[in-house]
């Protein structure tokens, strides 16, 4: 106890402004867990959402096409061949009018609860940023530009390679201000490919801005709704995907099957050997009429056309009679020894 006593005295009391020297230290930290509007709320954007709702919006170009092309149908066969290009275009703007123009998100978009949002006009803190979604829509600017871009960009990329492969720029015969120009349009092709693929790595990895087109007007894709699903069902997709699998692999193997080798191989099962043929026992089984150079099949002795015989025993080594399923080993006239 005197030690502890000692010891008490010998420290001394805290200085006067010690409890102001604390406070001073402790209030910013209290300043910034009161005010947590300053605290920018990250958020992060399902990249498999933007390239469904991508594919979506195809989808619903293809089919507005097919029900167009359906009304013309009974006109001049060939008429909306020529103009395709065009027709792509109008249906293109067409969902771009009615969806971005409007501050309404396009078809795809709105089946995976999505909105476009300017990403330079967008709020990072505030009072106003609850869940980081906030945001204005597109400029008047940017929704034009992006209609130059994708409507027109691509009607006027897709005239210029089909005029060009009509005049064959690329030949070598043409003249050398065609052939350059050729160059310069594969070369323009091939950079923008290139930058495609690049911009896709940056997507992949950021989850930002899914086009270069996006990339360059700020345009991103946000949730419009932080508590919405997406609207299109799971087992719709999981059942489509199974089908397309399947359909592939039918596509794969069904022309490698031998019809007439998998019936060969059932027809000894059946009950009736003789059911997979019916007709007159004096026409030939294969062609079915009256045989004009009469043959027979050894040992079954059924009579047969000759080319039809000879042809079906040189392709098969070991071909066997439809009537009675016995295989053929030698053939001979009719009548003869």
């Amino acid at each position: 106890m005197p030690n502890v006593e000692f010891a008490a005295a010998s420290d001394g009391p805290p200085p006067q402004d010690a409890w102001h020297a604390e406070f001073q230290r402790l209030v910013p930290l209290w300043e910034s867990l009161r005010d947590t509007s300053k605290v920018i709320i990250p958020i992060s954007i399902s990249r498999v959402n933007q390239f469904d709702a991508a594919r979506l919006d195809v989808e619903m170009s293809a089919m507005l096409k097919e029900q167009l092309v359906k009304v013309f149908s009974l006109m001049k066969p060939g008429l909306l061949f020529q103009y395709e290009p065009e027709l792509d275009a109008f249906l293109e703007f067409l969902i771009w009018r009615f969806s971005i123009w409007v501050d309404k998100p396009t078809p795809g978009n709105a089946l995976m609860n999505l909105r476009y949002r300017d990403e330079r006009a967008a709020p990072i803190t505030g009072k106003e940023v609850r869940t980081g979604l906030e945001g204005p829509g597109l400029s008047v600017s940017q929704k034009i530009f992006y209609c130059i871009s994708f409507v027109g960009g691509q009607y006027i990329w897709s005239r210029l390679q089909s005029f060009s492969a009509f005049r064959r720029w690329g030949a070598s015969e043409q003249r050398p201000l065609a052939r350059r120009t050729w160059s310069l349009v594969q070369n323009a092709e091939g950079l923008y490919r290139a930058a495609s693929f690049f911009n896709l790595l940056l997507f992949l990895y950021g989850g930002r801005y899914k086009t270069i087109v996006d990339r360059i007007l700020k345009a991103r894709l946000v949730y419009e709704s932080p508590n919405m699903n997406r609207a299109v069902s799971f087992e719709y997709m999981n059942r489509q995907l199974v089908w397309n699998e399947f359909s592939e692999m039918l596509l794969l193997l069904l022309p490698l099957l031998n019809s007439s080798s998998v019936k060969k191989f059932l027809l000894p099962f059946s009950k009736d050997n003789s059911a997979g043929f019916s007709g007159d026992e004096a026409d030939c089984p294969i062609c079915r009429s009256s045989p004009s150079i009469p043959f027979v099949a050894v040992p079954c002795q059924h009579r047969y056309c000759y080319y039809c015989l000879r042809t079906r025993c040189s392709a098969t080594s070991s071909y066997r009679c439809p009537r009675c399923n016995e295989v053929v080993v030698a053939i001979q006239r009719q009548g003869s020894v």
